[in-house]
């Protein structure tokens, strides 16, 4: 692959996943969606093109197939659940950029942890770095600074670890593409269930709903797909650390298209974060 091609790729999973994070508050904030029925909107869609990729790139006989290692699992698809359920709910009352921080925080935080876990040797510098990381984290749910209320960043930083258990869990999968696409299908009956649930609370509008789809379809779906056709090129280290991009490109497209005001405190906790979060992963 040629290094623009490859640049174009990750530069449009990147924008796809800071995207979710502005699409999930535009629909949450300016439309009468509700979280559940968003979250539903989204796996089905998400599921339904990466469904639609796998079919055009593999063909009818091989797309069919399905198994652990090529359509899936249950226990990756609640992981997935519980991540969209989390992110939506979140979303309600959280700036987009201060959700895509806590997100990546605890998504990273999992991740490190379970490598410490297993026996993996920390450097003083990624101690250091992993400590900076978690203040930063501290310091962004604290009054007056970003404002999220305790049980929006409590939903998000459960999505996050969610979505940490769903990368580990899915390291060493065969095809990343069509297990993702199998996991989706899975989280689809859950998220049905979800909204049976929460039926009386039920709310939907045309544009909460092509928001839902677009998060799903192309932010997530299309996204992924394009990640994982970018991600045997580059290295481990390299994936890692353009993800820091994120929450820096939600925070911008927050500014730009909500009107989300980002304050001096915001800007040091975030720099905090992130600053942490790559003194881990570059010294690994």
């Amino acid at each position: 692959m040629s290094r623009l091609r490859l640049v174009i790729l990750v530069s449009l999973a990147m924008l796809a996943f800071a995207g979710n994070s502005l699409l999930c508050r535009v629909a949450l904030k300016h439309t009468s969606i509700d979280a559940a029925s968003f979250t539903t909107v989204r796996m089905l869609s998400g599921a339904c093109m990466l469904w639609l990729v796998v079919r055009l790139r593999s063909g009818t006989g091989s797309a069919a197939r399905t198994g652990e290692r090529r359509g899936g699992n249950w226990l990756s698809a609640c992981a997935l659940f519980v991540y969209a359920t989390g992110f939506s709910f979140a979303y309600v009352s959280m700036p987009a950029a201060t959700g895509a921080l806590l997100l990546f925080g605890a998504v990273q935080a999992t991740m490190i942890g379970y490598g410490v876990f297993k026996g993996e040797r920390m450097h003083p510098l990624q101690i250091a770095g992993l400590a900076l990381a978690l203040a930063g984290l501290v310091a962004l749910m604290l009054p007056g600074l970003a404002t999220p209320t305790l049980l929006s960043a409590l939903s998000m930083l459960s999505a996050g670890v969610a979505w940490g258990v769903y990368s580990l869990h899915g390291k060493g999968v065969g095809d990343p593409t069509r297990v993702t696409a199998g996991n989706f299908m899975r989280a689809v009956p859950m998220a049905l269930g979800l909204s049976l649930l929460m039926a009386n609370h039920q709310s939907l509008d045309s544009s909460g709903l092509g928001l839902a789809v677009l998060s799903g379809a192309l932010a997530s779906g299309l996204g992924y797909a394009i990640w994982y056709q970018a991600l045997p090129f580059i290295k481990a280290t390299q994936a890692a650390t353009v993800q820091l991009s994120v929450p820096v490109l939600a925070a911008l497209g927050g500014i730009a298209f909500i009107g989300e005001a980002v304050t001096g405190p915001m800007l040091l906790a975030s720099g905090a974060i992130l600053g942490g979060i790559g003194l881990v992963i570059l010294k690994r």
